[in-house]
């Protein structure tokens, strides 16, 4: 037969906070004669209170207490220990009354933690304009303690679906108007807890859900779980009346039918052990469950078996303990405006407060952090009284932070940081929460030039020493924008190609064409012939410094580290843009720009020309274009002849005119037998 036993199991931290403080108080009663009483079962298991009882320990109730305090009056020192699962406020109050006006009468309050953030969350966030909800036994003794710090009206449901009965009723109706304050009872099972939110969240928006389901209570439950799933039968171990107990047998009983409730070794069902089915048992235990009661089940089941650990390794697994200076990882379970709680997978509960998360006292919590979550932190201290440990995750960030100002030194990596502040000598930057020093001659910033420009600037750095041992470090500013300047550089040269296209800032100009910023501190150069189609003497009349031009790629040298630019496309031709527009035959609106003795060029699209031969300007004969036209002038030209191949167009005012007159051998003589182009303006008179 194979024996699992969970390991997570037994005494929780705020059962053995309780019965180890109550020992030693018995212990320490005993010897002075002293009587020591407890406020109710100091935790739900009858083995262990008649333990105590035989040590002298007596349980009360709230009748007793007159009659301790007269006892004290009497000269007996008396101490009342306050049960795990706490009492009412008004119980505690009373207590507290007794203990300042009665000599030789004191107090000693061992509630759990867990349940004493319950308690404060009952009274801190509720008020007249609030409802108390509260998911849990209504008769248990923790639930009526935690009700009663509630300063509102408050409600206890046993489960997800009394909620729903209640929630779907007339006497619900209220609720609209009031902020719903909703928790869950410490031992709560963390399935019905989130049935129980979803309920009330798709009802009302107006609610405010505070989880305070002990983190080892419902990682008890899932390991019980999980091992009930593979085992044949499942022993659960805890007092007939303890309530996480139950709740323990009934998640195993849903996933192994052949599930039994005990208190001790004696009420395993004598046919277990015999049974030829059962191969594999799983153990597992309530809250309340002493140690000892667990090994001798344990015993009981291996008699005939060595395991293959013993129960004192895997108990002392369980009970793991923390020390400061240990780094830990742990799973959010709860958030807050100012603090992270943690399930450390041990005994003790982390705590990040808001300080000890970040380096940024602006950060919140609640955006930053979900519940799931895993958190790397260092522990600070640890409370084995209060069960709590107190981390900082901005210490462990600090380390992860200064290995990665390490690693940058090693590799040469360029980092991002602000400038704080400036120093004698140089600037302090904030490196991934590093303060890493800067020399001014390191910095870009000219001698004698003010180093306070940099503060709070974001700048890029080159680490160019960390010291481990005082974790001090220093870089420049100049080595990063030069080692970046010279990466931009070789990855703009190694994806140049002909063809690609920028657009740039004029920074210069010649007379002979343009320098282009090419956006990476790398110029290139457009000629002036490759700056328009249009014919100019200077780039000046066509652009100035600053203006931004569209550009492509028409040839470049790496190793000379030169590009020839030009601003002309096909699209940009005029000759492309005149073909795409006219047709031989159309009549345009042309503008007369120059003077032959064979003709008038006019201007057709802004770039491209189109001759109007002599003969084709008036229907009488004339001897000199001027004789008709005047440079400037916008007339009506029929286009009647188009050269592709020689770019050439021919226009003619005669042919929109009514009288013709026929063309004779001596008309065409005029040219002399010259051909003309729209190119060729300094062959013209004006």
């Amino acid at each position: 037969m194979t024996v699992i036993i969970a390991k997570n199991c037994g005494f929780c931290f705020g059962v053995r906070q309780a019965t180890e403080t109550l020992e030693r108080i018995a212990s320490e009663a005993s010897k002075v004669g002293g009587a020591v009483y407890t406020y109710g079962d100091v935790i739900h298991n009858k083995q262990y209170s008649e333990k105590m009882r035989a040590a002298g320990v007596i349980t009360i109730g709230r009748d007793d207490i007159l009659r301790i305090i007269d006892e004290a009056r009497s000269g007996r020192n008396v101490t009342i220990l306050v049960r795990a699962h706490g009492i009412t406020k008004e119980e505690t109050e009373n207590l507290l009354s007794a203990e300042k006006n009665t000599p030789n009468f004191s107090v000693v309050d061992c509630t759990c933690p867990i349940v004493k953030r319950a308690q404060a969350i009952a009274q801190s966030e509720t008020n007249e304009d609030t409802v108390f909800i509260l998911i849990g036994a209504a008769e248990h003794p923790e639930v009526r303690g935690i009700v009663s710090y509630a300063r509102s009206k408050s409600f206890v449901f046993s489960s997800s679906g009394e909620l729903l009965q209640f929630l779907s009723s007339d006497d619900a109706s209220f609720l609209e108007n009031k902020t719903i304050i909703i928790a869950g009872q410490t031992t709560l099972t963390s399935s019905e807890w989130e049935k129980s939110k979803e309920i009330i969240a798709n009802l009302y928006t107006n609610v405010k859900f505070f989880d305070t389901i002990c983190t080892v209570t419902d990682k008890r439950q899932r390991e019980a779980e999980e091992i009930a799933a593979k085992a044949d039968a499942m022993l659960i171990i805890g007092g007939a009346n303890s309530s996480n107990t139950r709740k323990l047998y009934e998640i195993c009983a849903s996933r192994c039918p052949l599930s039994f409730h005990i208190e001790t070794k004696d009420d395993i069902p004598s046919d277990l052990l015999k049974n030829i089915n059962v191969n594999t048992v799983g153990i597992t235990a309530g809250t309340s469950t002493p140690d000892s009661i667990i090994e001798e089940v344990a015993r009981k089941m291996t008699e005939r078996k060595q395991m293959n650990e013993t129960f004192e390794e895997l108990l002392n697994k369980s009970f793991k303990t923390l020390n400061p200076g240990d780094i830990v990882i742990g799973v959010v379970t709860s958030v807050t405006a100012n603090e992270v709680h943690l399930d450390l997978g041990v005994k003790s509960t982390g705590i990040i407060t808001q300080e000890q998360f970040s380096d940024d006292p602006s950060v919140k919590l609640t955006d930053v952090v979900k519940v799931g979550d895993e958190i790397k932190a260092y522990v600070i201290k640890v409370s084995d009284v209060d069960g709590i440990a107190m981390l900082s995750k901005r210490r462990v960030d600090a380390d992860a932070n200064w290995a990665c100002i390490v690693d940058a030194e090693k590799e040469g990596t360029i980092l991002e940081g602000t400038v704080t502040e400036a120093v004698k000598g140089g600037v302090v930057m904030n490196v991934n929460s590093v303060r890493v020093f800067v020399p001014a001659a390191l910095t870009g910033v000219p001698k004698d030039g003010d180093l306070s420009s940099l503060v709070g600037t974001k700048q890029r750095v080159k680490i160019k020493e960390a010291n481990k041992r005082g974790k001090r470090a220093y870089g420049s500013i100049r080595d990063a924008l030069r080692a970046e300047r010279k990466a931009r550089e070789n990855e703009f040269w190694n994806s140049l190609e002909v063809g690609k296209k920028f657009t740039g800032a004029i920074k210069s100009i010649t007379p002979y064409g343009v320098f282009v910023d090419l956006g990476t501190g790398i110029d290139g150069m457009v000629h002036m012939s490759e700056l328009t189609w249009h014919r100019i003497h200077h780039p000046s009349e066509v652009v100035s410094v600053g203006n931004m031009l569209d550009v492509h790629v028409i040839d470049f040298d790496r190793e000379r580290r030169r590009i020839s630019l030009s601003c002309k496309t096909e699209e940009n031709n005029p000759w492309t843009i005149f073909k795409n527009k006219y047709s031989v035959g159309d009549v345009v609106n042309v503008k007369i720009v120059s003077f032959t003795l064979f003709g008038a060029f006019a201007e057709v699209v802004p770039g491209q020309d189109g001759l109007i031969h002599i003969s084709e300007i008036s229907d009488k004969r004339i001897s000199m274009p001027s004789e008709v036209l005047k440079i400037g002038q916008n007339v009506d030209a029929k286009i009647i002849d188009i050269n592709d191949e020689k770019k050439n167009i021919s226009l003619s005012i005669r042919a929109l005119l009514d009288t013709e007159l026929p063309i004779t051998d001596e008309d065409d003589s005029q040219t002399g037998g010259l051909v003309y182009s729209s190119d060729s303006p300094e062959d013209s008179v004006t």
